[in-house]
């Protein structure tokens, strides 16, 4: 499982991550997010097989806004949103 975490307050809406990983999008402040199945988040929480694509959009970030990190089982389900996570609207 790993968790991916957008800094909202790093963020400029440059965009490179968009086309790494196609779980982020633009939301409506012109900033990064992350789409999960309901909403959009600046931190989720997956269990699948696309890690490669996560770290490829924050290596592509050239604000260093994005991390990816390891996280244990009980962190949630995939593409769901950590508990303590600002949601954000499109």
């Amino acid at each position: 499982m790993y968790r991916i975490t957008i800094d909202r307050e790093a963020c400029d809406g440059i965009f490179a991550c968009l086309v790494r990983d196609d779980r982020f999008v633009e939301d409506g402040d012109g900033l990064a997010a992350i789409e999960t199945d309901d909403r959009t988040a600046i931190e989720a929480t997956f269990d699948d097989d696309r890690r490669d694509d996560a770290e490829q959009a924050a290596a592509a970030c050239p604000l260093d806004a994005i991390h990816v990190e390891s996280v244990e089982e009980d962190a949630g389900a995939v593409g769901t949103p950590a508990s303590d996570a600002e949601e954000v609207q499109p």
